[in-house]
């Protein structure tokens, strides 16, 4: 037999008089409180027993108190209702172009580019309201967190043969070659990137967004490096060029202040590394989701070097 669930004559206004009068225990008050008639009032109780096929409360001298049933369903009811009206009033924010954006960007744009373009965006009019959950990762990630709708944007690396995800040039860093402080080019503060053919590098994984881009940097020379180490994190690499494990090709941030590690401009070929705001193309986006697309928009000139 099919369970049944709340019916006509079980509606919301029947719980949520119970649960008025389950805290008041007495009718006259629990009336007064609802804004109805006690005739009403006991109406709708009657009907709810009814339709349950128990007693909810039970006399105790001028007051009534609940049953064991009654207590039980108290509780069932309470949870019930919070997460319908939690849901009602998430609907209304979204409704009235306020709530909650899900960000996702990679973990190099959390140092400045993220928390300041997002600081911009809540000093603004249409931003006053909005809030924000953050995901971080790497390109490969983020892309089927925006697909699978995790994410309302994503902040990453370009990602080919995505045709239904837009993708907005927003910021840029050059790359440049680090060496430990104590390696024979250390003392220079440019170089041709055939000169670091004879030492071994620390590549990005090929599930990286920057391996091809450094692959291609490569190509242009027609040459093939010595890959000693594949890493996903362009900081990781940064602290295993420091240890001594190898140079590596790395977006020119600010983490590599930090490191001992001396970071050299590379003259032939030159490359420059953009970052991308993404989003799908034909997704319904909420109001305050489209007003942060449009504003990332207008104001990306701002951050289009040193993200």
């Amino acid at each position: 037999m099919a369970r049944k669930g709340i019916t006509d004559a079980m509606n919301l206004y029947h719980l949520r008089y119970f649960v008025t009068l389950a805290h008041l225990e007495h009718y006259t008050k629990a009336a007064a409180q609802l804004n109805t008639t006690q005739p009403n009032l006991s109406y709708a109780i009657s009907s709810l027993e009814a339709e349950l096929g128990v007693s909810l409360f039970e006399k105790d001298g001028r007051n009534i108190v609940l049953t064991k049933c009654g207590k039980d369903f108290l509780s069932d009811v309470e949870h019930s209702l919070s997460i319908l009206d939690s849901g009602v009033l998430k609907m209304q924010l979204i409704g009235r172009g306020e709530g909650l954006i899900e960000i996702g960007f990679l973990r190099t744009l959390g140092i400045n580019y993220i928390p300041l373009t997002l600081s911009s965006f809540l000093k603004t009019e249409d931003g006053e309201n909005a809030a924000f959950h953050f995901h971080d990762g790497i390109t490969a990630d983020l892309i089927p967190m925006l697909k699978d709708k995790t994410c309302d944007v994503v902040f990453c690396s370009y990602a080919k043969n995505e045709p239904d995800i837009e993708f907005v040039p927003v910021a840029a860093q050059d790359l440049v070659l680090i060496v430990p402080t104590d390696h024979p080019l250390a003392d220079r503060s440019e170089a041709d990137l055939s000169e670091t053919l004879p030492y071994p590098q620390i590549f990005f994984h090929s599930r990286s967004g920057l391996r091809s881009i450094v692959d291609n940097l490569f190509q242009k020379i027609n040459a093939t490096p010595n890959i000693a180490l594949e890493i996903e994190e362009d900081q990781v690499i940064a602290g295993f060029v420091a240890a001594g494990f190898g140079i590596a090709i790395v977006p020119d941030m600010f983490e590599l202040n930090q490191l001992s590690v001396k970071k050299i401009s590379i003259k032939n070929p030159s490359w420059e590394r953009r970052f991308y705001m993404a989003y799908l193309k034909n997704q319904y986006q909420t109001p305050v989701v489209s007003r942060f697309i449009h504003f990332i928009k207008e104001n990306r000139e701002n951050y289009m070097k040193n993200p």
